[in-house]
């Protein structure tokens, strides 16, 4: 095994095993802070009064302390329809049901307006926004939709806009070839093999990730380059069958080490065709996106 791939597979089982890395202790609830008065605080239904336990596993992950748990709590229920569109949005009384200061209020609220799930008006307050105004190609807002009741809504999304995406991709890219870059593809599929050996999953799906916006990054489309978090998100979001990358198999693994072979041959059509098929090895996503007709 090259030391690239066991390096990146002892830091996902390391992540995967729940204990807290550098930066990462602010991810666990906080104790009550003494000498609060939790009486007469208004309810705010279906949340949780542990900023740590919901989203923790997004949360957790980027290491976003107070804050980014104050985002990932609000926003999962704005997503979800718990706070529905035109709601005002109190800063006081979200301090006191979640206990965290003014400041991260504010913050919070400021990270949600730029993701369109809130707007700020003087003489009006903060209010939800209807989905209409979401920035719904936000990695944020792509997990929280993949986790709440829009879930099946969002896989056939993604599976839609990946189409769009990755083929396309996939051929531009085998007119950019570099040596470095088809090394680093070869390495992550490498590193997908063997996790699909050692029956790792989420190194292989961190792996793949990393394969697919590596494609992406190289087409030479700074607009296509753009959108290559969607394609992260979407493979990162886990128990969603949005495409056959997502659960490890030899056929998936076949089909990404054709598009290296097509990016080395410089052949466009090949790559185009292998990512195709890449995205249609299981049958859930051929029934959301029929593969393409013959002319």
């Amino acid at each position: 095994m090259s030391t690239l791939a066991h390096t990146m597979m002892t830091a996902a089982r390391s992540a995967d095993s729940g204990l807290a890395g550098p930066g990462e202790l602010d991810r666990y609830p906080y104790a009550e802070a003494p000498g609060v008065d939790r009486v007469g605080i208004p309810a705010w239904e279906h949340s949780e009064p542990e900023l740590g336990r919901v989203g923790r596993r997004a949360a957790g992950s980027r290491g976003r302390g107070l804050h980014g748990q104050l985002v990932q709590q609000l926003g999962q229920m704005i997503v979800s329809g718990d706070l529905g569109a035109d709601r005002p949005l109190v800063p006081e009384e979200i301090g006191q049901r979640f206990e965290v200061s003014r400041t991260v209020v504010r913050e919070s609220l400021r990270v949600l307006e730029a993701k369109g799930l809130v707007s700020a008006r003087p003489n009006v307050g903060t209010r939800v926004r209807p989905v209409s105004d979401w920035n719904l190609l936000d990695p944020d807002i792509i997990e929280w939709r993949a986790f709440g009741p829009q879930r099946d809504d969002q896989r056939r999304e993604l599976s839609e806009l990946r189409w769009t995406i990755e083929p396309l991709a996939a051929r531009l890219a085998a007119g950019h070839g570099r040596e470095e870059v088809q090394q680093r593809l070869g390495d992550m599929i490498e590193i997908m093999g063997h996790a699909m050996a050692q029956g790792d999953a989420i190194t292989f799906s961190r792996a793949d990730a990393e394969f697919h916006s590596l494609l992406i990054q190289v087409a030479g489309n700074r607009m296509l380059e753009h959108l290559s978090g969607i394609v992260s998100a979407a493979l990162q979001v886990a128990g969603n069958p949005v495409t056959g990358c997502d659960r490890p198999t030899e056929a998936s693994l076949s089909y990404h080490a054709r598009i290296v072979d097509a990016l080395a041959a410089s052949d466009g059509a090949a790559a185009e065709a292998a990512m195709r098929q890449l995205l249609t090895v299981h049958p859930e996503v051929e029934r959301v996106v029929p593969a393409p007709r013959e002319h």
